[in-house]
């Protein structure tokens, strides 16, 4: 059934005033509008949703539950009436990203950094998440745009290619295994690492990968970010598996190892997704148009 918005205003009116009289007056409409109104969505919903007694009216059990909802959407829709009044006044647009851990990391920063001086009335919204999670939330229409890995399923969504993320193996210096060409990840399983925090995508990207091996990963510690990782493998806590991009920036100051993991998935192209770009709002659109932007890549193929 369709609601009025007129008819859950007056309910929350009715119940604040304790009588359809009050409530009338405060909504400027005469009481045999008023009443017909509340009895109309009565009939149309099959409840009661007041009981009325000589003193007014008290809700009922259902109507509570109406008018818990009733506030609810009337204050998102004042929400949305400020807001879009302020995009109407050219004040400001909001694009809200979602990415894995990587993207977000390593190539975000800069990307989004420059976009914004460019364009001073953009906010961003950016928050790191799992592939699956970040797809979910483009699908459900909680994100404008979402910086995956392809190997994810992306059904139902526009994608365009956006980086190449190669991960590796970090060694102290020195490390037996810093010689090796390249390495699989279940060949490093026995070792212990440095890791990044336990919800991070990446993170549990790598605990997947692990747990279907039969032989979870032993973390000695955790940090928040890659330099602070890499710092630490470089003092010879342990190994580290990051992105080759943030290995490189740590290599030539701590002299650590590289070490390329050899599975497939350990190549990965990241790929942005919408769900139709035409219907995006026209800042989340300039916003795609630049992150999907081409870049020149050195001779390894990575950005």
């Amino acid at each position: 059934m369709r609601f009025d918005l007129t008819d859950l205003r007056l309910c929350l009116l009715v119940a604040d005033a304790g009588s359809i009289t009050g409530g009338a007056e405060r909504a400027h409409l005469t009481l045999a509008s008023a009443s017909a109104r509340i009895r109309g969505l009565e009939e149309a919903l099959g409840v009661a949703l007041f009981m009325r007694h000589r003193q007014g009216v008290i809700p009922t059990p259902a109507g509570r539950a109406l008018l818990a909802h009733a506030q609810r959407v009337l204050a998102q829709i004042e929400q949305m009436r400020g807001e879009l009044g302020e995009y109407a006044a050219g004040l400001k647009g909001n694009v809200r990203v979602a990415a894995n851990t990587v993207a977000m990391s390593e190539f975000l920063p800069d990307l989004l950094g420059a976009f914004l001086a460019e364009h001073p009335n953009v906010e961003i919204s950016l928050r790191e998440q799992t592939s699956p999670a970040v797809v979910q939330a483009v699908l459900e229409g909680a994100a404008d745009i979402g910086i995956v890995s392809d190997w994810i399923e992306l059904t139902g969504l526009e994608t365009v290619p956006f980086r190449q993320d190669r991960l590796v193996v970090v060694t102290p210096p020195g490390h037996g295994l810093a010689a090796q060409q390249d390495v699989a990840f279940i060949d490093v399983l026995d070792s212990e690492f440095v890791g990044l925090p336990e919800r991070s995508a990446l993170a549990e990207h790598l605990d997947g990968h692990a747990k279907r091996a039969g032989r979870p990963l032993r973390y000695r510690l955790r940090l928040r970010d890659f330099d602070s990782l890499c710092r630490a493998v470089a003092a010879g806590a342990a190994l580290g598996i990051v992105p080759l991009g943030a290995a490189r920036r740590s290599a030539a100051a701590l002299g650590i190892g590289i070490v390329p993991l050899s599975d497939p998935w350990a190549l990965r192209m990241l790929v942005l997704c919408v769900r139709e770009r035409d219907a995006l709002p026209v800042y989340a659109r300039q916003l795609l148009d630049r992150l999907a932007a081409p870049v020149a890549t050195n001779e390894n193929g990575t950005t």
